[in-house]
């Protein structure tokens, strides 16, 4: 009887697949029954892959295997999210360009994707850093750029004083740069944008069209942030005069009776106008403003968010007034509030305000509350203002005039039309959603598409120019300047295209750009790769391959566009719900606008996966020493093993920890199969019987068996599609147990019966099934020519 090696069946299963283009070229322009399914941008980093990677391939591997054998038309395309840091940050260090770590990082990847089985048509394959992939990249910049979305102004960076060079946020560690220590400023310079704004609306609306978890839609709309609300006008006084308003956005003027004092952030321009000595306070006052500002430039707007600790330094000599009260308040410079959301400043209520109650009980402020619930017991207490919109008509207005006793629905409405009716207020919708700043001052990114002329002026690259290449003639030490400042052949370019005295634009796009729209380019790709090799072997006559509507050259077909986008299922790790989802749905809205596309939302359906931890309960890190190597793990047990054993951790979403021992246990699983499945085959064959089993012949099988067998196809069947593949697994288990467990007799079952538990099993650990199910086709036949 054969034993399970399956490093042996493994690889030779692999090479047939490649040998035979299995599942390679699947899209085509007439589609019944179709689904797209997608896994996430993978960035190629050096170290290859890592059983966290293997997981959610594995996953979206098993719906592709099981719908295709379910009849539906199945498109699983790959790529590389090629452009990024780590790369260039690796040739800052060692000199190596980054095209040669992307590269090799690339095949390592590829290597151990097939190697685990993973059924991408590889026809489909991108890479960002492609020329041919980015030139479309910088195509859709430049629709941007004609509609007045791609605009440049300047923004507030990330400044590394030593590095001489901005940096992502993700580089600033604690206020300091990670690569030199130095503690990082806030800087501005001209960066180009992108108008996400002008979908804020849509992009919350639609999201009734989708089918993603909950917390995800509402990552979306914490994002977005709209609020309705009213702007406030506080009279402003210094030296004990009026020198014009103060203004706040406020989503809680029903709690404006509660404001005992005023915060601005260090940016607003009120700070600026008291260092300039536009408004007068005490020298020490300006002084300790001064040294204030000075301290917040080297913390990310991240880092102010979540600080535990409210600082801030009140400007002595300048004073509000509250227009409900007329009580003078302070007012506080403090970096928990942003500039970039409302006016730069509030109206901080502490009675009602997390963080306005820790700011008031670091600096001995006082606290006023003016909201109690209606079913209390009478105590009167620190309420949040989330707790009182959640259910305004639960809460009565307390300490707050002639609105005392009314609820906070009734209350809200008053207090509003009193500011309106004095001019001290109106109503507004705000937004935290801001313009996207994609510039980068960094080589490894699609160069951005943009000339200036002598007098600076601004143009676009022509199209006949994209791609616009990125040069390689730079040196990746950081000089406070983009590297392609350094190319001397990207300015000779530029002088010998546009004319002499002409420039470049020297920044790079945001890696998010490039994988905003790459779903999109995946069918195109894979029709380009088919017919391409139709024409090096011949078998059809040279044609061109670009895309083209008519009128101009297109990154996608839209024939093949219409029949397959949306994505249907898209799985994603929770750390991208935010940004790329964000971003991926603004261009195709943009590129539907356009005319290109004729669908609202890029993904139909969505789900995430967990992470798999280490043996030691923690997060995978070379740090830690508790990272797992998947090529080992296959080496030694197989791939089909290490797919069953993460399938089986647990649910899909979950964090889970690795555990070696259950590995083990796992293979003996999946050896215990192999050896009952051949013992069944040599058994219904020494039968001599006429084995016709995709008839339902060739050998009997136990009663027991046949009803557990079915069991077994019903709901494996029906947890699939729901992603319980643990489920799944469990009940495959419990089948092989009645089967021939240890220490139960092995139950008999025939070539047919074992051919559907083989079809069962086959999503999941694809090589050992199809060496089984080529077995049962070989015993078919020899009992055939027997007969």
């Amino acid at each position: 009887m054969p034993e399970y090696h399956p490093s042996n069946i493994e690889t030779k299963w692999q090479k047939i697949w490649e040998k035979t283009g299995l599942f390679q070229g699947t899209v085509g322009k007439t589609v019944e029954n179709k689904l797209y399914l997608l896994f996430a941008f993978a960035y190629p980093s050096g170290s290859g892959l890592h059983v966290g990677h293997v997981e959610s391939k594995t996953a979206l591997d098993i719906l592709a295997r099981y719908n295709r054998m379910r009849g539906r038309q199945v498109f699983f395309p790959v790529g590389w999210d090629a452009f990024g840091l780590p790369a260039e940050n690796y040739a800052v260090r060692t000199g190596v360009h980054p095209a040669e770590t992307t590269r090799k990082a690339i095949d390592t990847f590829r290597r151990q994707i097939k190697r685990l089985g993973i059924s991408y048509d590889w026809k489909s394959e991108v890479a960002t850093s492609h020329p041919e992939y980015y030139k479309w990249t910088q195509w859709i910049f430049l629709k941007l750029f004609e509609k007045g979305m791609a605009y440049k102004k300047p923004g507030m960076v990330n400044w590394c004083p030593s590095c001489q060079t901005v940096l992502a946020n993700e580089q600033v560690v604690d206020g300091v740069c990670e690569r030199c220590g130095t503690e990082v400023v806030q800087k501005s310079l001209e960066q180009w944008y992108f108008k996400i704004t002008d979908y804020k609306d849509e992009l919350i609306t639609d999201l009734e069209q989708v089918d993603w978890p909950k917390a995800t839609e509402e990552q979306q709309l914490n994002w977005i942030g709209k609020s309705e609300g009213a702007n406030v006008q506080f009279v402003l006084v210094a030296d004990g005069k009026s020198i014009g308003n103060l203004e706040v956005y406020t989503t809680a003027h029903d709690t404006i009776f509660g404001c005992t004092f005023m915060v601005i952030a260090p940016e607003h321009g009120l700070v600026e106008k008291i260092l300039s000595g536009v408004v007068k306070v005490p020298e020490k006052t300006k002084k300790e403003v001064k040294r204030y500002v000075e301290y917040v430039a080297g913390k990310t707007e991240l880092e102010r968010q979540t600080q535990k600790k409210k600082t801030g330094v009140m400007v002595d000599g300048v004073v509000v007034i509250n227009p409900v009260n007329g009580e003078k308040l302070p007012i506080y410079v403090a970096d928990y509030v942003l500039a970039g959301y409302g006016a730069g400043a509030i109206m901080a209520v502490p009675g009602h305000d997390e963080r306005d109650f820790e700011f008031a009980s670091e600096h001995g402020l006082k606290v006023v509350f003016t909201a109690k619930s209606k079913s209390g017991n009478g105590d009167i207490d620190f309420i949040s203002y989330g707790q009182i919109k959640q259910s305004r008509q639960d809460f009565v207005v307390i300490n707050s005039g002639e609105f005392d006793g009314m609820d906070y629905v009734e209350g809200r409405k008053a207090i509003l039309d009193r500011l309106k009716r004095e001019e001290r207020g109106e109503e507004k919708t705000q937004y935290k959603l801001r313009d996207w700043l994609i510039s980068r001052q960094r080589y490894w990114g699609a160069p951005i598409p943009i000339v200036y002329d002598k007098e600076g002026k601004v143009h676009p690259v022509k199209e006949e120019h994209l791609p616009w290449r990125l040069p390689t003639d730079v040196e990746f030490k950081p000089t406070g300047e983009s590297p392609l400042h350094g190319s001397a052949e990207l300015k000779d370019r530029v002088e010998k295209l546009y004319g002499v005295g002409w420039s470049p634009e020297y920044d790079t796009m945001d890696t998010f750009v490039d994988s905003s729209w790459y779903f999109l380019r995946y069918p195109t790709k894979t029709l380009e790769s088919t017919k391409q090799e139709a024409q090096n072997s011949k078998q059809a006559p040279n044609s061109k391959l670009e895309i083209t509507n008519g009128k101009e050259s297109l990154p996608f077909d839209p024939e093949l566009t219409r029949a397959w986008l949306p994505v249907d299922f898209y799985m994603i790790g929770p750390e991208h719900i935010v940004l790329h989802l964000l971003y991926a749905r603004f261009l195709t809205k943009f590129l539907r606008d356009c005319g290109y596309l004729q669908f609202d939302e890029p993904f139909t359906a969505m789900r995430h996966q967990g992470m798999i931890l280490g043996p030691d309960h923690k997060k995978m890190s070379k740090s830690k020493g508790n990272v797992i190597d998947p090529d080992e793990v296959i080496e030694k047990f197989g791939a089909d093993t290490l797919r069953v054993y993460e399938m089986f951790m647990g649910p899909i979403e979950a964090d889970k920890p690795w555990a070696a021992r259950s590995v083990v246990g796992v293979y003996r699983f999946l050896s215990r199969i192999y050896t009952l499945a051949n013992e069944a085959i040599e058994q219904n064959k020494s039968e001599n019987r006429n084995s016709k089993f995709e008839k339902g012949d060739g050998g009997r099988t136990d009663q027991k068996l046949l009803v557990a067998l079915h069991k077994t196809i019903q709901a494996v069947s029906e947890d699939i599609p729901k992603l319980k593949f643990n489920t799944a697994i469990a009940r495959m288990m419990e089948f092989v147990n009645l089967w021939g467990g240890k220490n139960t007799k092995v139950l008999s079952i025939g070539d047919a019966d074992l051919g559907l538990f083989v079809k069962v099993l086959a999503p999941f650990a694809p090589f050992m099934s199809e060496e089984l199910w080529q077995n049962l086709k070989s015993n078919k036949q020899k009992t055939e020519n027997n007969g």
